[in-house]
């Protein structure tokens, strides 16, 4: 799928999952340009090319594995921590798969998507916190 294989997908998506709960120990939003780069660093795979559709899509099924790989133990969209370069929120396609997995009512309000995301990063920061790791 988009030019790479599975082995690369498994390799991107745990690269890119230790990544995001390091960036939630420190309470900390990253950007899919920072997530990129350090994808290819710590793999040293090709990164994404954000200036065709098919590398934005790429991005974006690339953050819906980590989900999946991370949800199961939290409960939680770690993808919530990826924003828009100079953004202050997620991007469509996060929302879509809150929609998709019954977290967020489909069509939901600015509001709705503001409240849902910013609850996913505060319980994100809490489950990752050294309290919350404490705690497990």
């Amino acid at each position: 799928m988009y030019g790479r294989d599975d082995g690369e997908w498994d390799r991107l998506a745990e690269a890119g999952e230790t990544f995001l709960i390091e960036r939630a120990r420190l309470r900390r939003t990253t950007s899919y340009t920072e997530l990129n780069a350090v994808l290819q660093s710590r793999t040293g795979l090709p990164g994404f090319d954000f200036g065709v559709q098919s590398g934005r899509s790429a991005m974006g099924h690339l953050l819906g594995l980590i989900v999946e790989r991370n949800f199961p133990r939290t409960g939680l969209m770690i993808s919530a921590l990826v924003i828009y370069l100079d953004g202050n929120d997620a991007g469509s396609g996060f929302y879509k798969l809150a929609a998709d997995r019954g977290l967020l009512t489909p069509n939901p309000s600015k509001q709705q998507r503001e409240a849902f995301w910013v609850g996913q990063l505060n319980r994100l920061y809490s489950h990752y916190s050294p309290q919350g790791r404490a705690a497990r």
